[in-house]
């Protein structure tokens, strides 16, 4: 999967000033991206116009070679699943870890006992597959960001975002989250992301963009 951001500017209604400026980027299945920048800088906004969340009001998003904003609903909806963001702040669904996990899957069409099969092969490799039959509302901060990230893998995307992923984790669940991931992208999916708190190396050496005022103004390529 390839997706372009071609001349993307963004302003939240309401608000004189850009939140992004004539960002053009590509971003693709199997890369590793890092999203860099001063709190303010535009990085969750651009994650969001990139994970297909926004429109961008001036700008295109081309998806392997379509203009996104200009296909009907069907078939932007069809493309939006093949590609999740996930919020820093975690947000869940009333019920269960495991409801939340199977959630996507259940929505694109997968059984419910295949669903949670997989499911837990998911919260398994988190070491939470103990937290299956709990409800959200008694998890931790962290343990709710575990749950909203296996979520998102479990649906297997081309192309995952995570905003500031390890915010919320210690040392030993950071570690679990970076292990997970690395296994997910040695098997093809593409991760764009923003953090203050990993290195470069720790999930491979693709690119690195780095923003500020909305605007990108260096972007570093790793052999």
């Amino acid at each position: 999967m390839e997706i372009k951001l071609i001349g993307v500017w963004y302003r939240y209604g309401g608000s004189r000033e850009w939140a992004l400026k004539e960002v053009s980027i590509d971003l693709r299945s199997a890369e590793v991206v890092y999203v860099d920048g001063h709190n303010g800088s535009g990085k969750t906004t651009l994650l969001k116009i990139a994970s297909l969340l926004y429109q961008p009001s001036k700008g295109h998003i081309i998806v392997d070679g379509e203009n996104f904003w200009g296909l009907d609903e069907g078939r932007r909806t069809s493309i939006r699943r093949r590609v999740v963001y996930v919020h820093e702040k975690p947000v869940l669904l009333n019920g269960t870890v495991l409801d939340n996990v199977a959630y996507g899957l259940q929505i694109r069409g997968i059984s419910r006992d295949k669903a949670l099969e997989n499911s837990m092969k998911v919260l398994s490799m988190f070491s939470i597959d103990a937290l299956a039959h709990t409800p959200v509302r008694k998890l931790s901060t962290g343990q709710a960001q575990l749950v909203a990230i296996a979520r998102a893998l479990a649906v297997e995307p081309d192309i995952l975002f995570l905003d500031e992923p390890f915010s919320n984790l210690d040392r030993e669940r950071r570690g679990l989250l970076i292990s997970t991931l690395n296994r997910f992208r040695s098997a093809g999916m593409g991760i764009v992301l923003s953090s203050h708190s990993i290195d470069v190396g720790e999930l491979g050496r693709h690119r690195r963009i780095v923003l500020e005022n909305g605007e990108v103004i260096k972007v570093y390529e790793f052999e």
